[in-house]
Order: C-alpha cells, then structure tokens, then sequence
C-alpha cells in the first residue's frame, strides 16, 4: 500500500541532476515517477524507482544526501473534477497533502498520481472507504 519514495538533496548546480540519473541508470535503476522542487541553492529530487533500497544504498555510498519516505499510489478518475474529487475526500476528513506530483503511467481509466500526506495511515483508511484505489508498491516498481 505505501510506496517507498527516495529524496534526494542536490546543489542546484548544472550535471547534479545528471549526477543522480546517470549513477541510477548505469547501476540498472529505473525510475518510475519524480519530481523536482528546487530554492536558489538546493534542490529537493523525489523519486519512485523500481529498487527504492538499491537506490538508497548507490546513492549514500556515493555521498549522496537522501532520505525516504513513505508516499501513497493513488488512482484519480482520468476525467475533469477526478482530482478535486479525491482533495474534497481528503479535506472533508481534515488530511493534509504535504505535496503529490503525478505518474506517466495510467491504470484503467484513472491516473496514477503520488501523494505524500502528514498521517499516512488515516489518509489509507479515509481514501479507501471513500472507494479509491492505492496502488501496491509492487505494481508501482514494475511499470
């Protein structure tokens, strides 16, 4: 149900990017989704990749600042108001979207989008007993 999601901090300078991708590429490491938010100086690099320990590990090893955490798979009616569907579920149950970005890939009729929420967990119960579908990390990684 919740999907590891691997961030990593990078020097908003030119190659960093290339830096991580790169390194993920070549050690066979595929990524699946990613966002990218970035200040003057910093950028925060999120990704879904279908080996979220592997990458982690390949990219400490190679100094490397990362983190994980968990994020959520979410299907959203691919139709107009789909997503402000799934934001008044949330907000009517008082849960936060911290940020959500989406992924290439669709399911059914719906598009997959990444959401990472302040309580996790209420937000899996809230989302399912409103009849949504959270994808499993598994079918996630192997798109």
């Amino acid at each position: 149900m919740k999907i590891g999601q691997i961030s990593v901090f990078i020097e908003n300078e030119s190659g960093r990017l290339f830096e991580v991708t790169d390194l993920l590429g070549k050690n066979n490491i595929n990524i699946r989704a990613l966002s990218l938010a970035d200040t003057s100086d910093f950028g925060i690099l999120r990704l879904i990749v279908n080996d979220p320990d592997r990458a982690y590990t390949l990219l400490k090893e190679n100094d490397f600042t990362v983190g994980r955490t968990e994020v959520l798979a979410i299907e959203v009616p691919d139709d107009p108001g789909g997503l402000a569907g799934v934001l008044g579920v949330l907000s009517e149950n008082s849960l936060n979207v911290e940020y959500m970005y989406a992924l290439v890939e669709t399911s059914s009729d719906c598009a997959v989008m990444i959401f990472r929420f302040d309580e996790t967990d209420k937000a899996i119960e809230v989302l399912k007993g409103a009849g949504y579908t959270l994808m499993e990390g598994k079918k996630i990684y192997e798109i």
